[in-house]
């Protein structure tokens, strides 16, 4: 996805929208598609500027989070797996593996293994 264009371009095209020009001829003397124009041009005559609109997936907590506590409270031991099958037998909510996992790295829970090493020859005998 491209970023938007500049709100320097926008505050040109909006003097040229003030000093009578259509959105389509203000596009085109600032080299923009007309379609670009007749959006910017309904958008100053409705609300009197053309801001940025928000880009991406709009911000929300997901369909996983009414169940955090329940995940979060949930055996440190669970696979993924099995943790998602507990939330489908306790809720009847279906989420994939990967998908409970970066929930709750997002919420900063983590489980680190412990690598095993041999004991040192002191602590023996």
């Amino acid at each position: 996805m491209s970023s938007p264009l500049p709100n320097a371009l926008r505050a040109q095209f909006q003097r040229l929208i003030e000093e009578g020009l259509s959105g389509r001829a203000a596009a085109l003397r600032l080299k923009l598609s007309s379609a670009t124009g007749a959006r910017w041009g309904l958008a100053i005559r409705q609300t009197g500027q053309a801001r940025i609109a928000p880009q991406g997936r709009p911000r929300g907590k997901g369909k996983l989070d009414p169940y955090r506590t329940f995940l979060i409270d949930q055996d440190g031991d669970m696979t993924m797996p099995e943790l998602a099958a507990a939330l489908a037998d306790a809720t009847g909510v279906q989420a994939h593996p990967d998908t409970i996992g970066r929930f709750l790295r997002k919420l900063g829970v983590t489980y680190k293994e412990i690598r095993w090493s041999r004991p040192s020859d002191a602590t023996q005998g």
